[in-house]
């Protein structure tokens, strides 16, 4: 106790270790799941769907730093054309949070998923069955076809792969976003630079490759 420093030396350097093993642990995981993570046709893809360098997201429509950080992400495919954006719903917080991820899923099977995204995340209130609809009727879907969609095999097949993805990578919650081997988890402030930043460091990795 003399020596506290010492003790904290010891600490970080546990913590260190403790980080690197899981990212070890992580980084396999994406490796060995690269083709349901990056290239599953049960997700959307927004952006360049040849783009050089692919952004992953996990995200929740109900989650309040999801709902934050899609500016952000909206930019970066906006801003950079070589960017494929793919998007994986995480419902994590209840069956209001599954029925928007269904929503969602159903309107991709219409060609509006990335519309119906957007407005799920901007329009006010809580994400639900109800702002689906609604939403729905704004963009002119056949509503009866996207209920009737979203009980359907191939959106519940989209949201077992996301889910048993998310197991894989040990995720600890939404969002998250991985830039070939690299994560950023959350939605930090600096979330656009801190993807702007990664997807550099990927493309000039890949091209020297």
């Amino acid at each position: 106790t003399k020596n506290p420093e010492i003790l904290v030396a010891m600490t970080t350097e546990l913590d260190r270790r403790q980080q690197e093993v899981q990212d070890a642990e992580q980084n396999k995981a994406i490796s060995e799941n690269a083709d349901a993570l990056f290239r599953s046709a049960k997700s959307y893809t927004a952006g360049n769907p040849d783009g050089d360098v692919t952004v992953v997201e996990f995200f929740d429509y109900n989650c309040g730093y999801c709902r934050r950080a899609m500016p952000d992400v909206v930019k970066l495919v906006d801003n950079d054309d070589k960017v494929r954006l793919v998007l994986k719903e995480l419902p994590i917080f209840g069956d209001d949070s599954e029925d928007a991820a269904k929503g969602a899923l159903a309107a991709k099977l219409q060609g509006k998923y990335f519309e119906m995204h957007q407005k799920l995340f901007s329009a006010p209130g809580k994400a639900n069955k109800e702002k689906v609809l609604r939403i729905a009727n704004e963009l002119g879907l056949d509503v009866p076809k996207l209920e009737k969609d979203m009980e359907s095999k191939e959106v519940q097949d989209a949201l077992d792969e996301a889910h048993k993805l998310a197991q894989e990578l040990g995720l600890q919650g939404t969002p998250l976003y991985l830039i070939g081997d690299r994560t950023i988890p959350g939605a930090p402030d600096d979330l656009y630079d801190q993807l702007v930043e990664n997807v550099s460091i990927v493309r000039k990795e890949c091209c020297k490759a």
